[in-house]
């Protein structure tokens, strides 16, 4: 996946695993914009104002809709 972009997805971790939801509180399954690069996966989880970094190892589930290009960002020049 080039790393300019960014699709929505419900994004399940291995148990153990956390990041921050919306909520300010830790959690291990979250609806995220996401992109991957380098072996792992950038969240921009919405109301936290962070893009949360977790390696591919830690992630159990993706799910998103192959047609979803909302979250493409133009590639830079």
């Amino acid at each position: 996946m080039n790393p300019d972009t960014w699709r929505t997805a419900a994004v399940e971790l291995v148990p153990g695993y956390t990041v921050v939801g919306p909520d300010g509180g830790p959690t291990d399954t979250v609806e995220a914009e996401f992109t991957i690069a380098g072996g792992f996966l950038h969240l921009r989880v919405p109301g936290t104002g962070t893009v949360q970094v977790v390696s591919a190892p830690a992630v159990r589930l993706v799910t998103y809709t192959e047609a979803d290009e909302s979250c493409a960002v133009p590639p830079k020049n």
